[in-house]
């Protein structure tokens, strides 16, 4: 994602009006100390703690040894360093996956996601089946952040987070077509990798490194935490 071309076209207003927005809060883009205190930080040091604790080499052999408990107990506990999900999402997720079932349909799916020879929409479709299927107490385990947060995590280079009403607001601004539905399925992801890569291209001189910093940067537009 972060290595293609700039697009030969000018910023829009409005994306030139939400990188102005963006650099306001952290003059020097995305390697500023700030942006990397409050936005960037914990977001990478969750994937390097996925990269050294559940790679796909550690995921593979927990899956051959049957420990599907134990993928998702470091799963969970890489994801409860951060604050991505909601607390009724990660209580249903803590749920989902207590049992053997949960365990290892939540396991082998998401190594199917991740690692899966199938094309990315086919995968996608297949991973948010397989969430739909956890086990549920009360709290429904099927949203958009659930769905999003662990390839986010994993594979930061082409995954991305979605957190509908701040993404919906920053789409807005940007004035970009996001085709938003609240179930996850493809069409909704697929529409935002597109925003994302617009992003990535209108602002290829500020050298975004991967999806946490195009995720950053939509989220600084839409979330009230950076209302001016």
């Amino acid at each position: 994602m972060v290595q293609r071309l700039q697009r030969n076209l000018k910023r829009t207003p409005a994306a030139e009006r939400c990188r102005r927005k963006f650099l306001r809060f952290f003059p020097d883009g995305f390697g500023d100390d700030t942006y990397m205190a409050w936005e960037r930080g914990y977001k990478a040091e969750a994937h390097d703690a996925w990269t050294s604790t559940l790679s796909q080499t550690e995921h593979r052999r927990l899956l051959r040894s049957g420990d599907f408990e134990e993928i998702a107990l470091r799963a969970v506990r890489i994801e409860a360093r951060t604050n991505l999900l909601f607390s009724f999402e990660k209580m249903a997720l803590r749920d989902a996956v207590k049992t053997a079932e949960g365990a290892k349909l939540f396991g082998q799916g998401l190594y199917d996601f991740l690692y899966g020879s199938q094309d990315e929409k086919l995968r996608f479709e297949r991973w948010c089946d397989t969430v739909a299927r956890l086990p549920r107490r009360q709290t429904r385990v099927l949203t958009w952040p659930l769905i999003t947060v662990f390839g986010f995590l994993a594979q930061p280079q082409g995954h991305i987070f979605l957190k509908p009403t701040v993404t919906r607001t920053a789409a807005r601004l940007y004035e970009f077509d996001f085709h938003y539905e609240s179930k996850p399925a493809w069409p909704t992801y697929a529409s935002l990798l597109s925003f994302a890569d617009r992003i990535a291209e209108d602002n290829a001189d500020l050298e975004p490194h991967d999806m946490i910093d195009i995720q950053s940067f939509i989220w600084v537009q839409g979330s009230a935490e950076y209302d001016e």
